[in-house]
């Protein structure tokens, strides 16, 4: 079977940065990387490099920043009270708030985002908000494992049922 829309396809692969060749991310043959195709969760670019192989088959191709999580924005980088931070009893969560530690966080619309704490100061804690790979051109490297079709329970939750899948 080939790679196509409502697939569940398993792949083992290493990511790194295109310009250092920094490892950014490795999957195993025993813990792969497992997801229905085609339904609009996954980077554009990297969907389209699979599409059409099957089981066996190997890849190895780059995804522009630009099409990948975008450029890094100095508007997603901002400063937010230091009471913001404050616990219940009003002191700051010196435990939990540290330089280059990740936060989730929330929008004024209630959304979930995740910030790294880039500096604490008496009176502010600034956050960056760009994804971690912002201006980071991808290169993916390794192997097509196994493609099935989804099953109809699968596509209606929106995620793969069994191994290396979700479990109800």
């Amino acid at each position: 079977m080939t790679i196509e829309n409502n697939s569940v396809v398993s792949v083992n692969y290493t990511l790194t940065e295109k310009e250092s060749g920094t490892q950014v991310e490795q999957t195993s043959k025993e813990h792969p990387f497992v997801f229905i195709f085609g339904t609009g969760g996954l980077l554009e670019d990297f969907e389209a490099n699979l599409k059409g192989k099957k089981a066996g088959d190997t890849f190895d191709f780059f995804v522009d920043h630009k099409k990948g999580y975008g450029m890094r924005s100095e508007e997603h980088i901002v400063m937010i009270p230091i009471e913001a931070f404050h616990g219940e009893d009003g002191v700051f969560d010196a435990e939990n708030v540290k330089v280059d530690v990740t936060l989730p966080m929330m929008d004024n619309e209630g959304n979930r985002l995740y910030g790294t704490v880039k500096e604490i100061n008496l009176e502010h804690v600034k956050m960056d908000f760009n994804h971690p790979l912002a201006g980071t051109d991808l290169h993916f490297v390794g192997e097509v494992l196994d493609v099935r079709p989804a099953t109809a329970d699968e596509l209606a939750h929106g995620h793969v049922h069994g191994e290396h899948g979700h479990h109800h």
